[in-house]
């Protein structure tokens, strides 16, 4: 169960860190704009918009894998097992009285009523 952990872990960092790539790779929205009168986008590599399309589907599919990814460990995090009694506090004894603080007793006198400070 750890191993799996650990690859669904590396999974998610992986496609996030690719994610993060792909995503600063991309043109923006007025990109296209400036590439339709001939700013340089016929040297990209996949063309002039062939690039949008491919690095478009790549980027949901690599964000469907990492929110696949964090929705698993997630759930397996949060899963505990049969034998576990629960809460660390719930393992504490009851039984165990606690100590009574000793509180001193009032003056016999007026004094108590005197504010000292």
């Amino acid at each position: 169960m750890q191993f799996f952990l650990t690859a669904l872990l590396a999974v998610q960092m992986i496609s996030a860190v690719v994610m993060i790539g792909l995503i600063l790779i991309q043109h923006g929205k007025g990109a296209d704009m400036g590439a339709a009168f001939g700013s340089g986008g016929s040297g990209s590599l996949f063309g002039a918009t062939g690039s949008a399309n491919f690095l478009s589907r790549t980027t949901a599919v690599l964000a469907t894998v990492f929110f696949l990814a964090t929705l698993s460990l997630a759930y397996f995090g949060t899963a505990r097992p049969v034998a576990s009694s629960g809460s660390v506090l719930e393992n504490t004894s009851v039984a165990q009285p606690v100590p009574a603080t000793s509180v001193p007793a009032a003056p016999a006198s007026g004094a108590a009523q005197i504010p000292t400070k």
